[in-house]
């Protein structure tokens, strides 16, 4: 199910779902401890005598507010007459997520309404030996286990913080369904304590005149103790709810504007998505630096395990895209915690948790009678790829200074040894994490890595070192137009596997969008022949033939497939369709080449949620979002082709006597310009 509406400040991330339910509780680190393990924590309404919950039956429109962090959710009741609408923040700053849920009765008559919080924890992601108990000194509710705990209250605008009505009790167990089970005739029993398997229900009470409205406020503080809960429900009460979405709201829009990035000529729709895909991505990183593939609990009924991990590969690709937008300040972090987790051979492993420790893989050690490296060795490539990126566009000499000497070092050398006798990288595992062999995408990733030490070496003076690197990637560049390039039908390959004889590899002609890492890290241009043909057949045997089109990553793609249809190459898959309109976009001679990257980008952002969220890929008939939802790397791919196609189009549009862009954005003038729009759209909100 997608994950809708993401939130959170680095330490705090919850997800809420398409019904509006709070699914994910990720603290204190980013994918790392899910306090829901998915379970659905949800809203009820008792409405003139009948409880529903807002999932069975209620309209829901989940959209944020724009440019902001913020949540903008509608909630219709089926008859008509009764709106809730719902605005939620994690706090940019307290381990808090903070509610507000405006009631507002359109009937002619008075009603009385109570709203009812269900919180379904499964504390460190077990229900096993958590506690829940009725705190009567706050009339809060808690939850804990260990060192790690949470406290829900809530209050009616203008009156003491406190549940009207409060019930904790068991669940999934001796046949019981839960606490919720309580609240559905609008009492709750009151009970003040449990331990095990529990939950546990809050209600507020309103009484609505005709016509009238009403607030509620809600929150969740989170701790590692009684004491941090109480301190941050404190500083919650003494600065008071309303306070902290305002603060947090102001916050994320400045940081969403503060780069002159310019998106001119791009419409509306693409442009909105560019900046929620910057917010969305700043959701999936952790405050220690890792980046998050995706923290849709739900593809753990798939496969038993999550996406909720740092892959050096993905995490290089989302963080060369912030650097593209201008975002340093959040990419740093995340290089220094590959330094943190680096082997000391110079490679890095499959994925980490954003604790930095080792993630669960499936990459064997011992195969076919011998050793091997359990690794995708782009994941090592493209690092030391995306970190000269960092530099050559910030110049942070002092913070390059520490990672020179251990992890570009490191990482160079291995790159450079773990070579098969024709300058080829030695087998390792592909980008979809599927086959071994001598990938294309892996070949150029690696060269790519090569190089960006070449230039770290010569810029710090280390002669030796930047020959050895380039000579290793001039080899490699060398032998991938000898042994990846198939004649016989005109385009690169995906891949290679070595032969028994020495020396020889068996071709893989499996179409395979990934070929595309080819001029997308640099190996070959993209206005290379070779590459231009390659790309034709990859948009001739990969678009999905079908009204609603997208590429899908190679030829009989099964991964979550959707279609039966045997014309459909597989699910199309966001990251895909924008690599082709990377192409366009490197390729283009004109500003009027550009167009067909902007038609791909539309496409991309017409298949977004309402709420601007992008999956990892949308079902070939119906569009409907498939597999986990947000994927950063689908986001961090709008990013970059986003920033490509307007450094493309400033470059058409040049002086024709200095050469010099006629449009270029001053950073200063350009904050001040946006400062001024942000505080205009903050003037211009409803109060309250």
């Amino acid at each position: 199910m997608p994950r809708d509406l993401p939130l959170g400040n680095g330490h705090l991330l919850v997800n809420f779902d398409d019904r509006y339910h709070l699914r994910d509780i990720y603290f204190p680190h980013v994918g790392r401890e899910n306090h829901s393990a998915g379970h659905r924590f949800g809203l009820g309404v008792w409405l003139d005598g009948a409880f529903s919950w807002v999932h069975d039956s209620w309209q829901v429109d989940l959209r944020y507010a724009e440019d902001t962090l913020a949540t903008h959710v509608t909630l219709s009741h089926p008859a008509g007459d009764l709106s809730i609408d719902c605005e939620d923040v994690v706090d940019f700053h307290e381990h808090a997520l903070v509610r507000r849920f405006v009631v507002r009765n359109a009937a002619a008559r008075p009603r009385a309404v109570r709203l009812f919080f269900h919180h379904d924890f499964h504390i460190s992601e077990t229900e096993v030996g958590d506690t829940a108990y009725y705190d009567p000194s706050r009339g809060a509710i808690i939850h804990y286990k260990a060192g790690r705990w949470f406290l829900m209250n809530a209050q009616r605008e203008g009156a003491p913080a406190g549940f009207d009505q409060w019930a904790v009790g068991k669940k999934e167990t001796d046949g019981q369904q839960g606490t919720w089970r309580d609240a559905e005739d609008g009492e709750l029993s009151g009970n003040a304590v449990v331990q095990g398997a529990v939950d546990s229900v809050g209600a507020v009470h309103l009484a609505l005149d005709a016509g009238a409205s009403a607030t509620v406020w809600y929150w969740m503080a989170c701790g590692f103790s009684y004491a941090d809960v109480a301190t941050v429900h404190a500083v919650i009460a003494a600065k008071t709810p309303a306070a902290l979405q305002a603060r947090t709201e102001a916050y994320w829009r400045l940081w969403v504007n503060a780069e002159p990035n310019d998106l001119d000529g791009l419409g509306h729709d693409v442009a909105a998505l560019f900046r929620r895909s910057l917010l969305t991505v700043r959701t999936q990183i952790d405050h220690h630096g890792g980046i998050v593939a995706a923290t849709d609990y739900d593809i753990t009924s798939f496969a038993r395990d999550t996406y909720a991990y740092v892959w050096p590969r993905d995490g290089a690709l989302v963080a060369c895209a912030l650097d593209d937008a201008g975002y340093d300040g959040v990419t740093r972090p995340f290089f220094e915690f590959l330094a943190r987790v680096q082997t000391k051979e110079g490679y890095w492993m499959h994925k980490y948790n954003t604790d930095g420790t080792l993630a669960s893989s499936w990459h064997p050690w011992w195969a076919d009678g011998e050793r091997q490296l359990p690794i995708q060795e782009d994941e090592t490539g493209l690092p030391i790829w995306a970190l000269w990126r960092h530099f050559d566009k910030f110049h942070d000499v002092e913070f390059i200074r520490p990672l020179y000497r251990s992890m570009i070092h490191a990482a160079a050398e291995f790159m450079a040894s773990y070579v098969d006798a024709n300058g080829l990288p030695k087998p390792s595992y592909d980008l979809w994490e599927e086959r071994r062999g001598v990938h294309a995408w892996t070949v150029a990733a690696t060269w790519a890595g090569l190089v960006a030490a070449a230039r770290f070496f010569a810029a710090f003076g280390d002669e030796d070192g930047a020959r050895r690197a380039s000579q290793a990637a001039e080899r490699m560049k060398d032998a991938a137009a000898r042994y990846l390039w198939y004649e016989a039908e005109g385009r690169f390959i995906r891949s290679v596997a070595p032969s028994d004889s020495g020396g020889s590899y068996q071709p893989d002609l499996t179409v395979d969008a990934s070929v595309a890492g080819l001029f997308l890290f640099g190996m070959f241009d993209a206005s290379d022949q070779r590459v231009a043909r390659t790309i034709e057949h990859l948009r001739a045997a990969l678009w999905v033939p079908l009204s609603v089109g997208g590429m899908a990553r190679y030829q009989h793609d099964a991964y979550q497939r959707r279609s039966s249809d045997p014309r459909v190459p597989g699910n199309p898959w966001f990251i895909s369709t924008l690599w082709l309109a990377r192409w366009h976009i490197a390729a283009a001679a004109t500003a009027a080449d550009l167009a067909p990257a902007l038609d791909l980008l539309r496409w991309v952002a017409a298949r977004a949620l309402p709420s601007g969220v992008l999956a990892e890929q949308v079902d070939p008939e119906t569009d409907a979002p498939v597999s986990v939802s947000p994927l950063t790397w689908s986001h961090a791919e709008v990013i970059q082709t986003v920033v490509a196609y307007a450094e493309k189009l400033a470059a058409f549009n040049v002086c024709p006597d200095c050469g010099q862009p006629l449009q270029r954005r001053d950073r200063a003038t350009f904050l001040s310009q946006r400062l001024a729009a942000i505080s205009s759209l903050v003037a211009a909100a409803p109060p309250g």
